[in-house]
């Protein structure tokens, strides 16, 4: 007897500092993990949930997406309340739904949104220090230097549009690439790219069509570097056009990075 099956999204938010990245690991704590072994406890079926993309260890979701088939004829509502149950208090399902079959996680995504939020321990010209609260730390970057916004900003607007993002990528170990093929695209579209000031905060925005492995992590990097004067943000041009990994600024620590959302 054939058994139809539903393809479910799920959107997810979850505390990265707790789990060793999205994808499965073996003997690591993932997200991918413990989702696979919530639906399996809630429904019985052995699936393997596919993300938007992966999230490294110590990075942040608002809104990962991830999608599955089902067997099980369940209500919307009653999966949520039942995985919410079955996971972990730092991973929750905040929306579940059914789609067409022909919907992924990843394939269907037409852009990202991330954030980057840093925590001002001193302002410019100042000698006051302020500290960060025990409660905030794991999610920003508790940047000691004092940073000037305007440099970062006039960077980060560097970036918009259509370029090869090479010098802000890191060397991916799962991808491989077989002798005579292509290489992966290192091209990648930018809509949106700025930073703002909200109260100790400052935030980075920035909005396309997909990223490399690090290169949100790479940029705010870079940006910092020009926020503290070790860089001028006149660089950015030429950093680009160098394509090469060398030239640009340091990764950003994981914990201040939020996939906020994934676009269909």
């Amino acid at each position: 007897m054939a058994f139809s099956r539903n393809t479910w999204k799920l959107i997810l938010s979850y505390d990265g500092g707790d789990f060793h990245g999205w994808q499965v690991q073996p003997g690591l704590r993932t997200v991918q993990g413990l989702l696979s072994e919530a639906i399996r406890k809630v429904t019985g079926e052995e699936v393997l949930p596919q993300g938007s993309g992966r999230t490294d260890a110590g990075v942040h979701a608002l809104g990962q997406v991830a999608t599955f088939d089902l067997e099980a004829g369940i209500p919307q509502q009653n999966l949520l309340r039942a995985l919410n149950r079955a996971l972990p208090t730092s991973v929750r399902v905040t929306q579940a739904e059914v789609m067409p079959q022909d919907f992924h996680a990843r394939h269907s995504a037409c852009g990202k949104t991330y954030e980057y939020r840093i925590f001002v321990r001193r302002d410019a010209g100042t000698r006051h220090e302020r500290i960060c609260s025990p409660l905030l730390a794991r999610y920003v970057w508790d940047c000691r230097w004092p940073l000037d916004i305007a440099p970062m900003q006039q960077a980060a607007t560097a970036v918009i549009g259509e370029m090869d993002f090479s010098s802000f990528a890191a060397n991916d170990p799962d991808v491989s690439v077989r002798q005579g093929a292509t290489p992966p695209t290192m091209v990648r579209t930018i809509s949106a790219s700025e930073w703002r000031r909200e109260g100790d905060l400052l935030i980075y925005r920035v909005n396309g069509n997909g990223f490399l492995h690090h290169m949100v992590r790479n940029l705010v990097g870079t940006f910092i570097e020009m926020g503290c004067g070790r860089m001028s943000a006149s660089q950015m041009p030429e950093i680009l056009a160098a394509r090469n990994r060398s030239i640009s600024g340091p990764t950003a620590p994981a914990r201040g990075l939020f996939l906020v959302e994934v676009h269909y």
